[in-house]
């Protein structure tokens, strides 16, 4: 590059202070606090209360609880549609409309799980209107993750991306944490037969304040100039967008992307949803206690996340992700005896050493998948790579732990289920590109010299 198209790229870079990236990551934080306390209070709630409210009794805790997780799997069907649809008309539109609509559909949605009725009331009626609510929470947050990440990483400057845009990864936590703290403040307050009966209610209720509370901040930020700039050339015609021009040009990053997501995903909800279940059902731990210490381990997990962000600034995004993959392989091996200690700070000293490791995978992901793709097809990139796994990822981790828990009564098959995963995204690490410090216009430009080639080539 020479030296005059440097400086017009570094002029080009944003900054901090002039474009409002603090008000951007404080917006896009806001609705992901928002939408995922929403759904992470349903995956409490699936083990806490949903097996026993919404199903009928088979006399065995594990499998209302497995009947709970079948329907906690409809949403991360309905995220990776979400992911498409929001992203294609985020790649149009912008990403501040889309995230606007996503932020009120997942309250509505929430909001009316905690009006149902239970299995007593209206039998079946109850868990298919669970599933129907839940597909339109998960279709909701499908949507939210590529806008939030990009609105961020977008208007960042290329050297701190990967700093600023891990902070609405850090709002994942933050919402983890405040979902449960609502549950352990009711569970703590309530008796076990009013928590059952009304408690759990409320804290699906509250949604309604907090959502008004995140629409409005997200009303006060507006489009990365970059992606204005992108929009033109889109509207006039003169680019593709949207998901099949991402698999027309980029299919590689969308299945590295994939890859990448793979043992992260997996590693997380065996950490914050699955230890839930071990430690109720095999180590016989009290509710209030087994929350108190999540709530404990989730803010350690906010705070660990933007430091981590900045470590792939430093070395690498490749060398921090490969680091989590390997330590999260070891996890379960040691992290479930721990548990089986029954001792609250070996228990709390295995989920925060969990989520400590998948913070190395975590944090780097909005800056590596936003350097995955050109701008007019960045939100439909992104949706793909980051939603379509959590189908065999995320969704299924919960299953298939509880199901081989059940089946051979030992954590270890667990624990190889988890190496397993690691060892697939180790796999898409060593073949990721090295893209610390790249600009957006750059990849931009890359991809309209792709453009050309192809064009070119069509013609001869």
């Amino acid at each position: 590059m020479s030296t005059e198209n440097a400086a017009a790229r570094r002029a080009e870079e944003p900054d901090v202070k002039s474009s409002g990236l603090k008000k951007v990551v404080a917006a896009s934080m806001a609705g992901t606090v928002v939408e995922w306390y929403e759904f992470f209070l349903y995956a409490s709630a699936a083990t806490l209360v949903f097996g026993k409210a919404f199903f009928p009794n088979s006399g065995t805790e594990l499998d209302g609880i497995l009947a709970a997780f079948l329907t906690y799997a409809v949403g991360f069907i309905a995220r990776p549609i979400g992911g498409i649809v929001f992203g294609h008309f985020g790649d149009k539109f912008g990403r501040k409309q889309l995230l606007q609509l996503s932020i009120i559909l997942v309250g509505v949605s929430t909001f009316l799980m905690g009006c149902l009725p239970t299995f007593a009331q209206i039998g079946y009626w109850a868990p298919a209107l669970l599933v129907f609510l839940r597909f339109a929470q998960g279709f909701a947050v499908g949507g939210e993750w590529g806008g939030a990440v990009l609105l961020v990483a977008e208007h960042s400057p290329s050297k701190s991306r990967g700093f600023w845009a891990s902070w609405p990864q850090s709002a994942v936590p933050l919402g983890n944490l405040l979902a449960t703290a609502v549950l352990f403040g009711l569970s703590a307050l309530l008796s076990s037969a009013d928590f059952l009966s009304w408690g759990w209610r409320v804290a699906f209720w509250l949604s309604a304040v907090i959502v008004l509370v995140g629409y409005y901040i997200r009303t006060k930020v507006s489009d990365a100039p970059i992606f204005l700039e992108a929009r033109k050339e889109v509207d006039a015609g003169h680019k593709g967008y949207g998901v099949k021009e991402v698999f027309r040009r980029y299919p590689r990053g969308v299945f590295t992307a994939m890859g990448l997501r793979f043992a992260e995903n997996i590693l997380y909800y065996l950490v914050v949803t699955f230890s839930i279940t071990y430690l109720k059902t095999v180590v016989h731990t009290d509710t209030s206690r087994i929350l108190l210490l999540l709530l404990v381990a989730h803010f350690i997990h906010f705070s660990v996340v933007p430091m981590v962000g900045r470590m792939s600034d430093h070395f690498g995004r490749k060398p921090v992700y490969m680091a989590g993959a390997v330590l999260g392989a070891t996890w379960g091996f040691f992290a479930f005896p721990m548990m089986d200690t029954g001792n609250d700070f070996i228990i709390l000293a295995a989920v925060t050493i969990g989520l400590l490791f998948h913070a190395l995978m975590y944090a780097g992901q909005p800056a590596i998948m936003a350097e995955m793709f050109p701008t007019r097809m960045r939100y439909s990139g992104v949706s793909l790579g980051y939603q379509v796994t959590s189908i065999v990822a995320g969704s299924l981790a919960p299953i298939i732990a509880v199901a081989l828990l059940s089946q051979y009564k030992s954590s270890t098959p667990v624990a190889i289920y988890l190496l397993g995963a690691c060892l697939v995204t180790m796999v898409a690490v060593f073949f990721l590109k090295e893209t610390r410090g790249i600009s957006l216009h750059d990849v931009d430009a890359a991809d309209a010299q792709g453009t050309a080639d192809l064009l070119a080539a069509s013609k001869r």
